[in-house]
């Protein structure tokens, strides 16, 4: 198991240069920043839909202003996305680009929106089609955003611009250098419009939709959705976010799919897309990247040792809430060949599982989209709308990951207990403290009063107040370090505050901090943001998965963390 283990390791750089490519990451921060948006909608639809399940029916006026806000938010997903992908896609070229010469964000996100417009809508007497304005739209969103970023580029580095006097104000002289690349990124999407309706007789958004249907057919399938779930848990083990690489490539069906299944659901058929956003939220990832939900808890019930029953307490909480980093990393899981096999094969057995319920049992696939910190159960239970089947689906999933999990945990349970009962010294040592506890228990205040006292002093030195900004995938991960150094602050008077982000979503406010913190899962973006970093003059720590952790866990430590790298 180790040399299987070290030989997929080795492909950790490609797997890391594949994370780190810009057209995926510009489709994963699109998809970032339009998630307001999304979770909005959620809110509607759910308001909407909900309550007729339980046998309640809005007044008909309330039913219609409840859809049509869902409609004008996700139903405009795909215009938003094509808008904030080419900002996120031109804000990653522009690292790149020579000085002086940058694309121009707002401009291109611009050009965006109208070359979208121009792929998807379909005139149509006294108005034109908006089908293609939401979910349905979100490939060619994505191809729009794409080409017009790299017009963009081009004019930019070929100097294909309207030059003004230098008299002329700076954003009036702006305007004049994007009217070049504006117009060629449009006419460009105005030939492919031109050429696909002449050809096909439909818009470009329903032909690029129809001509990847085959390939979304066969993600929709078993083998399909276990390679895709499979492949995101075995990147994780690895220690590479799974979820940056797999997801970009299936964002714009797992989206498109709850919108179809919706649909066929008021329709009175049933929603049997599976490949959807919520499988992986709340089946293939139930409680974190290897289906861990029930892990932390085998470990409270069943772990002899003492480190694996610590494991379990501190993780229970946030894996219920599908933060599994402290478990991954603490127990640890990541490249620990006693949970290969599970964290591979749990997340594939889910995701059939739920196929099976939803292909054979006639329960309904996902059809509203929930935030994906929602607690599994919960999430597949409302997702699903609420049916006796999904309940029992949930019963089911949490015992056959429990039997899965159950032998391997044992397993590295057993060696664990043997290494601590080895370990007599330590033994000796906690039986020589319990027979002098009362001088430790005095000891021990004072000695709090000296680790205050001399954080007090390590941050007198500071000239003004530390601000940090902790990120990590999903801004959970980094929540929990932002929330100990916040109490540490406070415990020992120290002037430093901190907030937690996603990666892709920190561009326009990294120049409000003095300190970033990269979570262990994001880490091997470093390289990615050490430019802008040291740009801005804001220093850079990328953490391990194990330091990270124990910083979580401790708030007096993580404030030293923090002053021992303002001094440096």
């Amino acid at each position: 198991m180790n040399g299987i283990i070290k030989q997929i390791e080795k492909g950790k750089p490609f797997f890391e240069k594949i994370s780190r490519n810009i057209y995926l990451g510009a489709i994963r921060d699109g998809f970032l920043t339009a998630m307001p948006v999304i979770l909005f909608a959620s809110i509607f639809i759910l308001t909407a839909a909900v309550p007729e399940v339980l046998g309640f029916t809005w007044p008909k006026s309330v039913s219609e202003w409840l859809w049509k806000v869902y409609n004008y938010s996700m139903g405009a997903l795909g215009l938003i996305v094509a808008a904030t992908s080419a900002k996120c896609l031109s804000e990653s070229m522009n690292r790149k680009m020579p000085k002086n010469k940058g694309i121009n964000p707002v401009s291109a996100m611009l050009a965006s929106v109208v070359g979208f417009l121009i792929l998807s809508v379909t005139q149509i007497d006294g108005g034109f089609s908006t089908e293609y304005l939401g979910t349905k739209g979100l490939l060619a969103a994505f191809v729009s955003a794409f080409i017009t970023v790299n017009v963009y580029r081009f004019c930019v580095l070929k100097n294909i611009t309207i030059q003004m006097p230098k008299e002329v104000p700076g954003t009036i002289s702006q305007t004049f250098k994007d009217v070049f690349p504006f117009a060629f990124s449009v006419l460009a999407m105005v030939i492919i419009d031109l050429l696909i309706r002449n050809m096909l007789n439909v818009s470009f958004a329903e032909a690029l939709s129809s001509l990847l249907s085959p390939l979304f057919t066969a993600a929709d399938g078993y083998l399909g959705i276990c390679v895709i779930w499979g492949m995101m848990a075995l990147f994780w083990f690895v220690c590479v976010h799974g979820p940056s690489i797999v997801e970009p490539a299936i964002a714009a069906i797992i989206y498109a799919n709850v919108e179809a299944n919706l649909q066929l659901h008021n329709a009175g058929e049933q929603a049997s897309n599976v490949l959807t956003v919520g499988l992986g939220n709340f089946v293939g990832t139930m409680g974190g990247t290897g289906a861990t939900l029930v892990v932390p808890f085998i470990f409270l019930l069943f772990a002899k040792s003492k480190q694996l029953k610590a494991v379990g307490k501190a993780s229970a909480v946030p894996v219920s809430f599908a933060v599994n980093e402290p478990l991954l990393f603490a127990a640890p899981m990541i490249l620990n060949p006693y949970f290969f096999i599970p964290f591979i094969l749990t997340p594939m057995i889910n995701v059939c599982l739920f196929k099976f319920f939803v292909d054979v049992i006639g329960m309904n696939s996902f059809m509203y989209v929930l935030p994906w910190a929602t607690p599994a159960p919960v999430g597949l239970i409302l997702g699903t709308g609420m049916s006796l089947s999904a309940v029992v689906l949930t019963a089911v999933l949490i015992i056959v990951d429990f039997l899965i999990y159950l032998p391997f945990c044992k397993a590295y349970d057993n060696v664990l207990a043997a290494k601590e009962a080895k370990n007599t010294e330590s033994e000796t040592a906690l039986q020589k403290s319990r027979e002098i506890q009362p001088a430790i228990a005095g000891a021990s205040e004072d000695a709090a009063s000296v680790i205050s006292t001399n954080l007090q002093e390590s941050s007198s030195a500071l000239e003004h107040s530390t601000n940090v900004l902790v990120l990590c995938a999903g801004a959970g991960t980094s929540a929990m370090l932002a929330n100990a150094l916040t109490e540490g602050a406070e415990e020992y008077n120290v002037p430093i505050t901190a907030s937690a982000g996603a990666y892709g979503s920190h561009y326009d406010i990294m120049k409000d901090f003095d300190m970033i913190i990269l979570a262990p899962q994001v880490g091997s973006y470093y390289d990615d943001i050490k430019e802008d970093a040291d740009r801005l003059h804001v220093k850079l720590i990328a953490t391990k998965g194990a330091e990270y952790i124990s910083l979580t866990r401790n708030s007096q430590k993580a404030i030293q963390f923090i002053l021992e790298h303002t001094s440096k």
